[in-house]
């Protein structure tokens, strides 16, 4: 699958926030704090402040449609969130977004909760180190996480 990454408009804030609401309900070991509504508002939120960039792709050629399948926000080197559709999810779209932001810092952080051995993998295969852990009273959420960097020229 191929996808074009470009900044988000106030447009997109239905698609991310639905995207991001889509991962809490689907996943059993997240607490469910928030309606989609206020997903999406959260998303509007980061999307004003620049944070966010899409991927999409091409769903109807004649139409020259295309659907956002997944995003990135990043307040700087703080990576807050990266969520694609699940149809997306193991195509290379999460590593072209994150090759994007690497392009354009030598040093990305995140959390990612412990739970989310998937997400952590992923981050640990494109370099991340382990650098902390949380028992979780620092997030909403309260679940325990794991911070990881990455910084060009350091070997993983």
């Amino acid at each position: 699958m191929t996808a074009t990454l470009r900044a988000a408009t106030p447009l997109d804030a239905g698609a991310v926030g639905a995207i991001l609401h889509g991962f809490n309900r689907d996943t059993a070991w997240m607490p469910k704090l928030y309606s989609e509504a206020e997903t999406i508002s959260f998303a509007s939120v980061m999307i004003d402040r620049g944070w966010v960039r899409v991927a999409e792709c091409e769903t109807d050629r004649q139409a020259e449609r295309e659907t956002v399948i997944g995003f990135i926000a990043r307040d700087g080197a703080e990576i807050c969130s990266l969520y694609l559709t699940p149809d997306a999810q193991g195509q290379g779209i999460g590593v072209q977004l994150l090759e994007e932001a690497k392009a354009q810092s030598s040093v990305l952080e995140l959390w990612a909760f412990e739970a989310n051995k998937d997400a952590r993998r992923f981050y640990v295969r494109e370099g991340f180190q382990e650098v902390a852990r949380s028992d979780g009273a620092r997030n909403e959420e309260g679940l325990p996480d794991v911070r990881l960097r990455w910084q060009r020229g350091v070997a993983a």
